[in-house]
């Protein structure tokens, strides 16, 4: 949720119950969002049943979005535009493959093009071959569809320059329903994996999906595990079952990430999602998200479940977004080792305030910014970037370095098999 997003009365309400449990709710901005949004569903609705039509003699049309609602694995591929813009095979001048890191990025808004304009800057000095976007991709509600022109305002115009392919995840404003930033309807999540047909940036394969650096060759030197964490950390009780925390996708989901982690041969293990496991800023923690002790849903205790007995130890990184803040936490006992960043804020910053302790190397609650993750076979490096948003301007403001990457070695010293 963003920070001028409401919160829940209680946990675990559908969305259609917190509406008339908070019926200033329904009466206020997030209402007159709701009807505004009910009103383009329905004209959607009128255009689509020949669109539909259509869609479904075409090879990979209706079909195959289907398919990667169901399953959403690997195995649920959607095509990519031939003409995207290639992953690096090789490292840039300095021996590293440099990645952009951005998150809760696509408002469409002044501050959101200005952090872009300094990013540019930035890839273009490091040799920046690839990028990554945690997740709140389209604000307020994500995409009506996999032709929605805020694709355009919110994605493509404000990267222009920056032409790279992008690893994408869902946020939560991404799959919302009657709410905006509810995530209370994941399979509006398939309208951003269906846009990689279209964009030469955009690239989501499937709700879940690995990509590694270089693609060809021996072991890779960095992989990445894309994670669709909105069915266990949405702030609504999940009413689709196939979503549901325990249901047939988020089995699915766990399997695929274990199997995954355990068979990968990458030096760097790196994954992203948009929700994090620790975090110093206004959501707070898996587990006790926005103050909730209680709820499957709105306190994310299986999202929580997921990092700890999955990720943590097997893992270099966590990248996330969700709080629009900047945070390099320091890896602990607790994390076994792993590292959680938090990077959410590209086109939104946070109130200065932190409401957490967790260790860090260094955070900012206040200011708009990126990162870059540098990697090569000696080290990991991360640089921290604040942007002053009048002038595009970046300016680096931390950097943490690691050069021995997690193993089998580490997780077994904590005692994770």
């Amino acid at each position: 949720m963003c920070d001028d997003d409401p919160i829940p009365p209680r946990a675990d309400l559908t969305e259609e119950q917190w509406l008339r449990a908070e019926p200033e709710l329904a009466a206020g901005p997030t209402g007159d969002r709701v009807r505004t949004m009910n009103a383009v569903r329905r004209r959607a609705l009128l255009g689509g049943a020949v669109a539909g039509a259509a869609l479904a003699v075409l090879p990979g049309g209706g079909a195959a979005e289907a398919r990667t609602r169901r399953d959403g694995s690997a195995s649920a591929r959607q095509p990519v535009r031939a003409d995207a813009y290639p992953f690096p095979q090789h490292p840039n001048g300095r021996g590293e493959f440099a990645v952009l890191v951005t998150g809760d990025a696509g408002t469409g808004g002044e501050a959101q093009h200005a952090v872009a304009a300094a990013a540019r800057q930035v890839c273009r000095t490091e040799g920046v071959g690839l990028a990554v976007g945690l997740g709140d991709n389209i604000y307020e509600n994500g995409p009506e569809s996999a032709h929605d022109s805020e694709f355009r305002t919110k994605f493509e115009e404000p990267n222009t320059g920056i032409d790279v392919p992008w690893l994408m995840v869902l946020g939560n404003h991404d799959c919302s329903g009657l709410i905006p930033g509810s995530g209370g309807d994941p399979s509006r999540g398939d309208r951003e994996v269906s846009y990689a047909a279209s964009s030469r940036r955009w690239y989501m394969p499937s709700r879940y999906y690995r990509a590694a650096l270089p693609v060809d060759g021996g072991g890779p030197v960095v992989e990445f595990f894309a994670l669709d964490t909105n069915p266990v950390a949405s702030t609504v009780a999940q009413t689709d079952p196939h979503y549901r925390w325990d249901g047939p996708y988020m089995k699915a989901q766990r399997a695929w990430l274990d199997d995954a982690l355990r068979g990968s041969r990458a030096r760097w293990k790196v994954v992203l999602g948009h929700h994090p496991y620790l975090n110093n800023g206004k959501h707070g923690s898996a587990g006790s998200y926005d103050g909730f002790l209680v709820g499957h849903y709105t306190r994310g205790i299986h999202l929580k479940e997921l990092y700890e007995e999955v990720v943590c130890g097997r893992a270099d990184l966590i990248l996330s977004g969700h709080d629009h803040t900047l945070q390099l936490l320091e890896p602990t006992a607790r994390t076994a080792g792993t590292r959680q960043i938090v990077c959410g804020a590209f086109a939104k910053s946070g109130d200065g305030r932190a409401r957490s302790s967790h260790p860090a190397a260094w955070q900012n609650f206040s200011d708009h910014g990126f990162m870059v993750l540098k990697v090569s076979q000696e080290a990991m490096v991360v640089d921290a970037y604040t942007v002053d948003v009048p002038t595009r301007t970046a300016r680096l403001a931390h950097r943490t370095r690691t050069t021995a990457p997690l193993g089998a070695a580490s997780r077994e010293k904590a005692g994770l098999g």
